[in-house]
């Protein structure tokens, strides 16, 4: 699997904790965020990841600012991005399950880097379960017309 992360300068530094973490389990990690010391607004992180998941680039998609919820509202600006925001293990899983999100939002400064850590983890474990999901997730993508 290919993961596409994103940060904005917020996030740079747990977001290199979360690159070492999944290359060291094997994954192809594409890192578009900001690097240490670089300022990238959190709007054009969310862009440049939901781009690269829409286009088929990546197959998953996490992004990190100070809080999570400013990057997770720009990438659900993109159409056809469902991106949801993380504090805990169980909302990612539910999240993958659920509603079958493309990207998760974690805030570096609300969570500690273990329980990001679970968090990607718990997401990218965790496969969407369909059925009635299915409708749902319909459902919201006629929200978008």
């Amino acid at each position: 699997m290919k993961i596409g992360i994103g940060n904005d300068t917020a996030g740079t530094t747990l977001k290199y904790i979360i690159l070492e973490h999944l290359k060291a389990k094997g994954f192809e990690v594409i890192d578009f965020g900001a690097a240490s010391g670089e300022t990238v607004e959190y709007p054009t992180a969310a862009k440049t990841v939901s781009e690269a998941v829409l286009k088929g680039e990546v197959d998953k998609g996490i992004l990190l600012c100070a809080t999570g919820i400013g990057i997770s509202m720009a990438a659900n600006k993109i159409k056809g991005i469902r991106a949801a925001l993380c504090a805990d293990s169980y909302s990612a899983k539910i999240a993958a399950e659920h509603t079958d999100a493309h990207i998760i939002a974690i805030g570096a400064k609300i969570v500690g880097e273990e329980v990001a850590v679970d968090i990607v983890d718990s997401f990218l474990n965790s496969k969407f379960s369909g059925g009635v999901f299915k409708t749902r997730i319909d459902l919201m993508s006629e929200l978008e017309k």
